[in-house]
């Protein structure tokens, strides 16, 4: 059945509907590079709207797929059974910073960037600071509940969200959580909602906690012959009561990526370099760095190079800046897993990766945050090789067992949308892929907001020819 268009017009108006081809083109993608083309895309301007496109979904019986940026790395906002993309973007005002009781209150289509900079104008700091922040939004990332570098100190999106308003797959406008650190009424919707991948609601306001910004930032890198001795680094840094905000691993083949592409004269046979940030009080921070360096030398780094200057930060962040241009030169697509294990077992997980690579006769290049064990594992390869991709997708399905087996989690912060689907029940079990199931039911009876994804397996992305 074609989709209302009128009805969905006289709602948004004429302006904020399009079924041009070629914004069906732009909304048929994200990240993933997955591609499902909608019937049609939608922009509403307020909460009302949505909500009254979400009732009229429910009368018509058509699909709705929420979507901000499109910088997902999972399909979770592509419209897998045709249906109507409803774009939040044009709901992108920061409502509010409320600097003494150090609360904010923005709409779902604020790009988080833009928000972190609005929030250090009065000296506070919205930690979350997933890759994409540049472009990627707000409402995207609470759905997805997206993590990044400074996780290992701060914590993911999920830890600074106090509060939502959604409309809910019946069209109900609701609130949930406070705008108070403590609030304990009710089950926690909040925390049901963040993370729930557009398949419970779309978001129309989000209630922020902040914390105050630090006042200074130093960096250094640590080069390490053995990957073994890095993870004992980490360790044994936290072991000293030192949270750095961010720590950062490049293995053996990211390393010789990078430098076959700045040819920066980093050492291409070390198996891990270790790039680590401190945050807070100047008058602590050289002192936080010293030690830092006097443990990676411990643990038997062979070399070490501080930055204290902003100049020399940024040096030292190029490699670590420069690995995604650089995998592009390897091959056309990859697979990029952010599967995560307890920090100890990194160097466990990254010689089973090393395995798989052989196994299957592939490129595999581990990077990523080993604060807190997420290690993205990007298999290279070209999609338009029929066996080459039968071998990635079973290496895919191997690494998760590993994962599974070393305590670990198939995400750390990329959801499961389509690209995972078909795993989930590998972590959560029969029982609690059903529990999720029910909770789905109870709030979406008639299956309208994000299907097709999460709980649907879909091979789509292993299988699709694509990217």
């Amino acid at each position: 059945m074609p989709l209302p268009l009128k009805e969905i017009c006289s709602i948004v108006g004429k302006k904020h509907l399009s079924t041009a081809p070629e914004d069906l083109h732009c909304y048929s993608f994200d990240a993933s590079k997955m591609q499902f083309r909608p019937e049609a895309v939608a922009f509403p301007g307020s909460a009302a709207e949505i909500s009254e496109i979400v009732k009229l979904a429910n009368r018509e019986r058509f699909a709705l797929y929420p979507r901000g940026s499109g910088s997902g790395m999972v399909g979770a906002c592509l419209a897998r059974d045709g249906g109507l993309v409803v774009v939040t973007n044009r709901l992108n005002r920061i409502i509010e910073i409320d600097a003494d009781n150090m609360v904010a209150v923005v709409e779902p289509g604020v790009v988080t960037g833009d928000f972190q900079k609005a929030s250090a104008k009065v000296g506070l700091l919205y930690p979350p600071d997933p890759a994409s922040l540049p472009f990627s939004t707000m409402g995207g990332n609470v759905a997805m509940c997206s993590g990044g570098p400074r996780a290992v100190k701060y914590g993911v999106t999920r830890d600074y969200i106090l509060g939502l308003e959604v409309v809910l797959p019946t069209g109900d406008i609701v609130r949930t959580g406070t705008r108070t650190m403590k609030g304990v009424v009710g089950y926690d919707l909040t925390r049901l909602m963040t993370g729930s991948e557009g398949t419970l609601g779309i978001f129309t306001s989000i209630t922020v906690r902040l914390v105050p910004a630090p006042e200074s930032v130093r960096t250094l890198t640590a080069v390490f012959p053995k990957i073994d001795d890095a993870a004992r680094a980490v360790a044994e840094i936290l072991k000293n009561r030192i949270i750095p905000s961010t720590m950062e691993l490049m293995d053996q083949a990211t390393i010789q990526a990078v430098e076959n592409y700045l040819h920066a004269g980093l050492p291409a046979d070390a198996e891990a370099i270790m790039l680590i940030e401190v945050d807070g009080p100047d008058i602590v921070l050289d002192g936080q760095l010293e030690k830092i360096g006097q443990i990676c030398q411990s643990c038997g780094a062979s070399r070490i190079d501080a930055a204290r200057t902003e100049p020399e930060r940024e040096k030292l962040w190029q490699a670590r800046r420069s690995i995604s241009p650089a995998l592009g030169r390897i091959k056309p697509g990859k697979i990029n897993e952010d599967v995560t294990v307890p920090r100890s077992k990194i160097p466990a997980l990254v010689r089973a990766i090393r395995d798989l690579a052989d196994k299957y006769n592939l490129i595999i290049v581990c990077f990523g945050h080993a604060g807190d064990g997420n290690i993205h594992t990007n298999i290279m390869l070209d999609r338009k090789n029929p066996d080459e991709a039968k071998r990635a997708a079973k290496a895919v399905e191997e690494l998760f067992k590993i994962v599974l087996d070393l305590h670990g989690t198939l995400s750390g912060e990329h959801g499961i949308g389509i690209a995972k689907s078909p795993f989930i029940e590998m972590e959560v079990g029969p029982g609690g892929l059903e529990a999720m199931r029910r909770i789905k039911q109870a709030l979406d009876p008639l299956n309208i907001m994000n299907p097709g994804k999460m709980f649907v397996p879909d091979r789509s992305f292993l299988e699709g020819d694509f990217g």
